[in-house]
């Protein structure tokens, strides 16, 4: 495959297991519109050199996701999206992602690495979920 519709990365740092780091990048570029139903996602093979992963990683995320049924896999062909998770909301994308470059540009300007600015934005969204919830 030449051009991938989705790079996969690996953070070695976040303590999230190889296989689920696979499926929630799956996941997002679904839940944003990167994706769309009948896009095929990597070969395994493709992806195995790429991160020099195992190959059962890479089939384990891939089952996960068929599974919870977001992909179909058609033997000898490849892996496919078969369905979205982008929902009405993809619209507002575009605007609340610009805002989200200015405060990451704000953030870095202020001194803080990545590990900081990732800090405070998940407690940040934890704390405000909580009162939402509450």
């Amino acid at each position: 495959m030449e051009n991938p519709l989705i790079e996969f990365y690996l953070d070695s740092r976040s303590g999230v297991s190889p296989y689920l780091q696979l499926v929630q990048q799956v996941r997002h570029a679904l839940r944003l519109g990167l994706l769309d139903e009948g896009d095929q996602l990597p070969t395994v093979k493709d992806v195995v050199a790429g991160l020099a992963i195992n190959p059962n990683t890479v089939l384990k995320a891939y089952r996960e996701l068929e599974h919870e049924g977001l992909v179909a896999a058609r033997p000898g062909v490849g892996t496919f999206v078969t369905r979205t998770l982008a929902g009405a909301s993809l619209a507002a994308h575009g605007p609340l992602r610009q805002d989200l470059r200015r405060w990451l540009v704000k953030a870095r300007k202020a001194g803080l690495d990545d590990e900081s600015i990732e800090a405070l934005f998940m407690t940040t969204f934890r704390t405000a979920s909580q009162e939402d919830i509450a």
